[in-house]
């Protein structure tokens, strides 16, 4: 995050100081935001930034314990200089949060700098490779040039200068979160690629008495697990790539002065980064125990990716408090949309709230008239039941409001309908741009079975959800169990392309770095190997029979 937070918000000058000696490594940077007794709530972080006009510098100080920054990976023992967010003091006013460069070693000898109390962390539930660390600061002075000021900035009187947008501060992260939403595909993917495969090649059991052992890929329940998980990979790669290219896009307006889409991109990137990772790290898992007892064993690699997938659930935002984030931002447009604005972008189809009455109802309240084979029409349905759970938590809100709760305790007690209701937005987004993305498809059978896993996906989401969509009359029972039917067709179907599917990832054998998941499925004789090369097995009678099993008979 160093170097994306330096192209972000430095100024060319400090572009030239700074950017260009990280570029070679001369610079060795890490970004110190979370505190040991802060992460997400960033305004809740203490450390401070306070400007002494009279040597025009910045003290900047960690004045409690919980202040201590905790987590930065590679500020134990690799970096040298750190970008540290801390709270910014001026001629008495606080500023908020703003990014500070900040030596931290010496360039020579890299020792620490003085008032620089900085080291590991510790070990982790993984990732122990890296040094995640600490740093203590103890009324360090920097230059006034070391804030970062391509927007925000500090003159030599002290005199402040906000940015255009208070949010423009949080763009590395808004960038970062963009970046995990890809992340989540590839790591599903890879799991996905090591248990289809070993699906593939593992045979056990009897379907009919008397015949060969099937692979155990032909089991309806191991098709079950897997392949909507092989459906949501592609949905997320697809995913990955819009929030790769708007981020772009957004990023090119605000170099050209308009912020006016910054908000929807804050919200969209928080909710999907949540949505993504949450499912993601419980699909890994799926991954690995249909792999049975092989799947624990790190040969198989599924250990490794779960380990290192599964802190993007709480790192770069807690994700209830990304649900609650981009719930706000629905709330706020809904209520936009209930006064008459027009919205735009993604959350237009708030639009049409005030023609609408929302209410749990009978579902043969009104006729349903959705195809459960046409994408478009569960696309609609999707969108619908988005609509709905917005409105609802909205109303939430206004119902507590109404007991004369204060509009805090109004938020908290209307939690749950708010992550719900991120929850059905973000699905709604994945169905869509999944089906949007299969109009780009040219060829035929690549278009065939990409709509298949896309029909999965959606069909999927409903019976998982299936209460949102008869609760509001969207769909009816018949079509909820018709949904189920078409399901297994589609297990069926996909079949036959499962393993040719993950192959398209193109994970080679040295990045998966799995024997289950050999491309050439020689699992077991290169499973004998590994275990034969394990460091145990360097000697025939382990250190251990001498020191205490042989003195212990001894004894007997």
């Amino acid at each position: 995050m160093f170097l994306p937070t330096l192209l972000n918000q430095a100024t060319p000058e400090q572009m030239d100081r700074f950017f260009m000696p990280a570029w070679n490594l001369e610079i060795i940077g890490t970004y110190a935001q979370t505190e040991m007794g802060h992460g997400t709530h960033l305004r809740g972080l203490e450390t401070t930034a306070t400007y002494d006009p009279a040597t025009q510098e910045f003290v900047l100080n960690s004045p409690t314990i919980s202040s201590i920054k905790w987590w930065p990976g590679g500020l134990g023992k690799t970096s040298n200089h750190a970008i540290v967010l801390a709270q910014l003091y001026t001629q008495g006013n606080c500023h908020g949060l703003h990014a500070f460069i900040t030596p931290l070693r010496d360039m020579k000898t890299h020792v620490p700098l003085p008032g620089i109390v900085v080291g590991d962390i510790g070990p982790k539930f993984g990732f122990n490779e890296v040094d995640n660390g600490y740093l203590k600061l103890e009324n360090i002075r920097i230059p006034r040039e070391n804030m970062l000021m391509k927007y925000a900035k500090v003159e030599p009187d002290g005199t402040y200068l906000k940015p255009p947008s208070a949010k423009l501060t949080y763009g590395t992260m808004v960038f970062i979160r963009s970046m995990i939403v890809g992340e989540s595909a590839r790591a599903l993917s890879k799991a996905c690629t090591i248990a289809i495969r070993y699906s593939s090649v593992r045979h056990q059991s009897e379907i009919r008495p008397g015949e060969p052992e099937p692979q155990i890929l032909d089991y309806q329940t191991q098709q079950y697990k897997l392949f909507p998980l092989l459906a949501m990979a592609y949905a997320f790669h697809f995913v990955g790539q819009y929030m790769k290219e708007t981020y772009l896009r957004i990023s090119g307006d605000i170099n050209e002065g308009d912020f006016s889409q910054l908000p929807e991109l804050h919200a969209l990137s928080a909710g999907l980064k949540a949505f993504t990772t949450w499912e993601t790290n419980a699909g890994i898992e799926v991954c690995r125990m249909s792999c049975g007892g092989h799947g624990y064993s790190c040969s198989s690699a599924l250990p490794d990716i779960y380990v290192q997938f599964t802190p993007t659930c709480t790192y770069e935002g807690e994700n209830t408090v990304m649900m609650l984030q981009t719930a706000r931002y629905l709330v706020k447009s809904y209520r936009q949309a209930k006064a008459g604005q027009q919205l735009s972008g993604i959350v237009s189809y708030l639009n049409d709230a005030q023609h609408r009455v929302v209410q749990p109802q009978p579902v043969a309240a009104r006729p349903t008239v959705v195809d459960i084979n046409d994408l478009a029409s569960l696309v609609e349905v999707y969108k619908l039941r988005a609509a709905i759970l917005v409105e609802l938590a909205a109303k939430s809100i206004q119902q507590e409001l109404q007991r004369r709760k204060s509009q805090e305790d109004a938020w908290n007690n209307s939690a749950i309908d708010l992550v719900r209701a991120s929850d059905a937005h973000c699905h709604y987004v994945v169905v869509k741009l999944f089906t949007d993305k299969l109009r780009d498809i040219g060829d035929t059978g690549v278009h065939s079975v990409l709509s298949s896993l896309a029909l999965l996906y959606a069909l999927q989401g409903i019976t998982r959800n299936s209460g949102d969509f008869l609760q509001a009359g969207l769909l009816s029972v018949p079509q909820v169990l018709q949904s189920s039917v078409r399901i297994k067709e589609l297990l069926s179907q996909l079949r036959l392309n499962a393993v040719a599917l993950v192959d398209a990832f193109d994970h080679n054998d040295k990045k998966l770095n799995s024997v289950l998941g050999r491309y050439d499925g020689n699992v077991y004789e290169n499973l004998f190997e590994w275990a034969r090369s394990s460091p145990l097995n360097a000697t025939e009678v382990h250190e251990s029979f001498h020191k205490y099993l042989k003195p212990l008979r001894a004894k007997l």
